[in-house]
């Protein structure tokens, strides 16, 4: 049996008035200026019963230690959001040399193979998940005045819409915008930095203004000094890094204080804001700022794809055991760091990033992805896989969902990952 939702639910709750006006940047006029939405119909769409199948044996039984996790209200929304996927490789498509002005609709397939449907949505919402981060690159949509082309905020927000109604948390960022011409948190490019982020999320934080919780916006994604020999690694030794990590605390700021003047139900959401290249170090560093805000709804994002040789790099291992310390020590030892530099002391931490190549070893991630989610949440983390729909070839294969079919080929691995996720 199928449960169906009408083709008569629709987003009207969802229509906002677009920017009509950014600080730093010239009112939008003509063409790429966003206008008022009307009313959009959702279409019909049903949640399929049983879409991961019957319990898998691969799924291990994982006992770990119990965490203090402060009660609060910031604590309670990271258990809300529960478990997370990306919608990875879509709207984050950027710079393809193939694709004129005219192609700039075909940037949400160029990557990933195909358009998203709300068939894909609705077998994430079926499955058990929580939250859908919906990375997206914006600078090959805006013009020369950092306007954002009114077909591209459309399409973000029609497939936002999508996520909504199914009751669905919702994380918007700004994705693959870092560099120089854009964002580049160094100080002889903080200028064009704060120009193009102020009127950007101006325009993103307009559009989404009257959304309720559901909706969460995210300052930066894994900003870094691209190009340089820091671009991955933070040392906290570095003149040049550090520098980066007041830059970046600049930006946070900024968008922090952005979405909250845009008024609406801005002014109360919920913020995720990284810390250098949204790495552990970054954000454990001593000189890192969670922005000031009025709302005290700022969230820390943190990317982890640990074991690195596991669950990265491609020429690296494909084992991974419960029962081996090193195997399970490198992830306990990055979540016990975020658990003492934010967790005890009440500062809510989200894992926007993780998972685990494909190097046919499904038993292996299955057990990686059981233990992971169940540690992270004994210390009131929750995560996000990370899906690029890639499944084979040379590439990096972080594929859950087949989006063709919206079908999971490793229901095994989704399990894992929900079972875990239910701690805390």
């Amino acid at each position: 049996m199928r449960r169906c939702i009408p083709a008569a639910v629709t987003a009207a709750a969802f229509v906002l008035m677009c920017c009509t006006g950014c600080a730093a940047a010239e009112p939008p006029q003509g063409d790429s200026a966003p206008q008022e939405s009307s009313a959009a119909e959702i279409p019909a769409f049903s949640l399929p019963d049983n879409i991961l199948g019957e319990p898998s044996d691969l799924v291990p039984a994982v006992t770990v230690d119990s965490y203090a996790v402060p009660e609060s209200a910031g604590m309670d929304f990271i258990r809300e959001l529960k478990l997370g996927w990306n919608l990875g490789n879509t709207f984050d498509a950027a710079d393809v040399k193939s694709l004129t002005a005219e192609q700039e609709m075909d940037y949400e397939s160029v990557w990933c193979g195909t358009v998203t449907t709300i068939e894909n949505i609705a077998a994430i919402k079926a499955a058990g998940f929580r939250t859908v981060r919906i990375p997206v690159s914006w600078h090959n949509h805006v013009d020369e005045n950092d306007r954002i082309s009114k077909a591209w905020m459309a399409r973000v927000k029609e497939v936002a819409d999508w996520c909504m109604a199914m009751d669905l948390y919702v994380i918007i960022n700004t994705h693959h915008d870092n560099a120089l011409e854009w964002y580049y948190p160094d100080e002889a490019h903080m200028a064009r930095s704060e120009q193009y982020l102020t009127a950007v999320w101006s325009q993103i934080a307009e559009t989404f203004r009257d959304y309720d919780e559901h909706l969460i916006l995210e300052s930066l994604n894994e900003p870094r000094l691209v190009g340089t020999d820091y671009e991955w690694w933070f040392d906290p030794g570095s003149a040049k890094c550090q520098e980066a990590v007041g830059c970046i605390n600049r930006l946070n700021q900024l968008f922090t204080d952005t979405v909250r003047a845009s008024g609406g139900n801005n002014a109360q959401r919920w913020l995720l804001c990284p810390g250098y290249a949204a790495s552990v170090d970054g954000a454990c560093d001593e000189n890192f700022r969670v922005p000031e805000d009025p709302a005290g709804k700022v969230i820390v994002s943190v990317h982890a794809y640990i074991p690195y040789h596991f669950a990265l790099n491609k020429a690296g291992t494909k084992e991974w055991s419960l029962d081996s310390g090193s195997d399970t020590g490198e992830i306990l030892t990055v979540l016990d760091r975020l658990y003492g530099s934010f967790v005890q002391n009440g500062q809510p931490v989200l894992i926007g990033e993780f998972g685990a190549l494909n190097k046919d070893n499904p038993e292996a991630r299955t057990a990686f992805s059981a233990f992971y989610t169940k540690a992270a949440r004994a210390r009131g983390i929750s995560c996000l896989w990370w899906d690029n729909n890639a499944f084979t070839g040379s590439g990096e294969n972080f594929g859950l969902l087949y989006r063709r079919s919206s079908t999971f080929p490793y229901p095994e691995i989704v399990q894992a990952l929900l079972s875990g996720s239910e701690t805390g």
